[in-house]
């Protein structure tokens, strides 16, 4: 199998599980670089995976045998480092979300487009055996038509144990820039593009204290909704419900159920690959557990980086793709302006689902 080669950018909390399946799991994948803006960070983790080189940003973007640019760096970093690296001539993979503004986003797809470039964004976790599996039992008809969804996303922020937590509070932060991505990506994954939304958001703490190491007392000032609720009119007719929160300290609460004509589905964590998988059909009197379909059950994070690798080699479209991001990105930004202004947003933008992962692959492997 021909290798595509990848560097990747920001050596953080995040790197270690892209590094490790990049690096050694999906076999179309060939690590080459990794950069930091703090070198030695970088160099810690090209000896941890034994990456050949590490090295400056400006050298990575500079190495001209790097196919795709993985760009894990800080949210208000994002638009910044894909630009760079679409300029330099590379494809770009980056961490949720796409940007922070729409006009960021937007930028990184036209000048994708104008040099015939790929984009592709996380979260990668809707090809795990969870959300494919209740990709399947969708498609396959066992809850009829999709008629609402719920979803939530509730804690009491990262503060607590983060190490460097600053950034969730600023704007491109908040519940729903930082976990806002897994849900609705689930949510377009599994019903479509969205048409309409409106919100009523909330900053409940204006200053938060971390009490992680190695920052602990530290006061960080809150700039961006910390509690998000939502409601979505799906291009398909379906309505659904979120909420995103670091306000609340707890919750028994599902993560995300889709209500159909015939039935009910309970979706796993959309922020892992796994299960369980939950079903109740019209009739049933208990949900039952569904056995998962698919593989990549385990932490796949890299997954989409290999999926954009198959796509950059065969020309098929790839499935964490920058439409559907940009897409992602509008929605969340919609909430806001929608509880800013007290109307409903009709979204700017569609994306198309993305196709489903064929059953029965071998690990390593996401084509037949």
């Amino acid at each position: 199998m021909k290798k595509v080669k990848v560097g990747i950018v920001g050596c953080g909390n995040i790197s270690g599980i892209y590094l490790k399946n990049c690096s050694q799991r999906f076999e179309i994948l060939e690590v080459v670089a990794c950069a930091d803006l703090i070198l030695e960070r970088a160099q810690a983790r090209a000896k941890e995976f034994n990456i050949p080189k590490a090295c400056s940003v400006e050298e990575l973007l500079a190495d001209p045998e790097i196919d795709i640019v993985v760009n894990l760096t800080v949210p208000k970093a994002h638009a910044q480092v894909c630009i760079a690296a679409l300029e330099a001539g590379k494809n770009v993979y980056v961490e949720k979300p796409l940007a922070i503004t729409r006009e960021e986003g937007k930028r990184i797809l036209d000048i994708a487009k104008a040099k015939g470039l790929l984009v592709g964004c996380a979260p990668d976790t809707f090809f795990g055996a969870g959300l494919q599996t209740c990709r399947k039992l969708i498609d396959d008809g066992w809850i009829g038509e999709p008629v609402a969804a719920t979803a939530f996303m509730v804690c009491h922020g990262h503060e607590s144990w983060h190490p460097d937590p600053e950034f969730y509070y600023q704007v491109g932060g908040g519940p729903m820039f930082d976990m806002g991505p897994y849900y609705l990506t689930a949510l377009i994954s599994l019903i479509g593009p969205i048409k309409r939304v409106t919100a009523s958001a909330r900053i409940t703490f204006p200053e938060r204290t971390i009490t992680s190491q190695p920052k602990y007392g530290t006061k960080i000032k809150v700039e961006t909704p910390t509690h998000i609720a939502g409601v979505m009119d799906f291009e398909n007719g379906a309505v659904g419900t979120i909420i995103t929160s670091f306000d609340v300290w707890s919750a028994n609460l599902p993560r995300i159920e889709i209500y159909g004509s015939e039935g009910s589905l309970s979706v796993p964590d959309p922020n892992t690959f796994g299960g369980p998988v939950l079903i109740r059909r019209q009739g049933a009197s208990e949900w039952s557990e569904i056995p998962l379909t698919h593989g990549y059950a385990d932490n796949s994070r890299g997954i989409g980086v290999a999926d954009m690798a198959y796509a950059l080699l065969s020309g098929r479209p790839h499935r964490a793709n920058g439409e559907m991001a940009y897409h992602v990105l509008d929605v969340m930004q919609g909430f806001l302006d929608a509880s800013q202004s007290g109307s409903h947003y009709i979204l700017s933008s569609s994306c198309s689902r993305p196709e489903p992962l064929p059953l029965g692959l071998r690990d390593g492997l996401l084509d037949e």
